[in-house]
């Protein structure tokens, strides 16, 4: 069911509402805690473990897969964590150099090289987890039960919208090209 979009509480100029208010943007806002949070957890990172948020973001996503006994490759993380492929690329090319993970050529697919966590890499991960998570309940210390559940509803819903509508941009770029070139 579709809902009526929010109304900004932006005050009217000349009869006119602001088209953009950025303070009641919601992905203004959502950036914006978000690189408040990430550059928080830098610093945590960057100090203790040596790692940049995108090295820790490889480094839980292949923790995570390798404990139910799976295997990625760079183009899976970076679906995962929709980062850019660039930015995937370069923090495992500093991880392979830290001996942090390893690649090696997937035994079903001979094309595909998958990622690893090394013994030094399972070390980390088996430190930065407990930080995260120290970082994360001080940050919803603040909500109550309810607020987290209906903050954790909220993000699934709205990254599923999300990621929704970017298929749905992804897919008329995609045909304006082929009309393009006819």
């Amino acid at each position: 069911m579709a809902r009526a979009p929010l109304k900004s509480p932006v005050p009217l100029v000349d009869g006119q509402q602001d088209p953009l208010a950025l303070d009641h943007f919601v992905p203004y806002r959502v950036s914006v805690l978000s690189n408040i949070i990430s550059r928080s957890v830098a610093q945590l990172y960057a100090s203790q473990f040596e790692l940049t948020i995108p090295e820790w973001r490889v480094m839980v996503v292949l923790g995570q897969e390798e404990a139910i006994g799976e295997t990625m490759c760079a183009n899976s993380v970076a679906m995962r964590t929709a980062m850019d492929k660039v930015q995937v690329s370069r923090a495992v090319s500093r991880m392979l150099q830290a001996g942090l993970i390893d690649r090696a050529i997937d035994r079903d697919d001979r094309r595909r090289s998958v990622l690893r966590l090394t013994e030094k890499g399972h070390q980390v991960y088996a430190e930065i987890v407990p930080a995260a998570l120290k970082y994360e309940a001080e940050l919803l210390a603040t909500l109550s039960d309810e607020q987290r559940d209906s903050l954790n509803n909220l993000i699934s819903v709205l990254t599923t919208a999300a990621r929704d509508l970017e298929s749905a941009v992804l897919g008329r770029r995609a045909r304006a090209v082929v009309r393009d070139e006819e």
